[in-house]
């Protein structure tokens, strides 16, 4: 009876011991995870940044085609100089309603 007693325990410290090596080897795979996870976030987060550049360029060059004549863009020209005369309107009307 003792020697099963014995016998029960040394499964059971076997045991404990596989579950402490796995929950140290998780918790290491968690903090790579992790950081994996931020740099990936960062690395997003910077890619998103230079596809708003890229936009923005890709707008620009749209409209500087547009303002050298090329028939293809000639409605966005159109579409950017209305937006431009909103704007300047908007302005003039806050100037006389602010009285200057």
């Amino acid at each position: 009876m003792l020697k099963d007693l014995d016998n029960n325990f040394s499964v059971l410290e076997k045991r404990i011991l596989n579950v402490t090596k796995n929950y140290q080897n998780l918790t290491e795979a968690f903090v790579e995870l992790s950081q994996e996870h931020a740099e990936l976030k960062k690395k997003y987060e910077e890619e998103k940044k230079n596809n708003q550049v890229l936009a923005e360029e890709h707008k620009n060059i749209k409209l500087y085609s547009a303002i050298s004549g090329n028939p293809d863009h000639n409605r966005l020209m159109k579409n950017h100089i209305n937006k431009l005369i909103k704007e300047v309107d908007h302005c003039i009307a806050e100037l006389q309603n602010s009285g200057l």
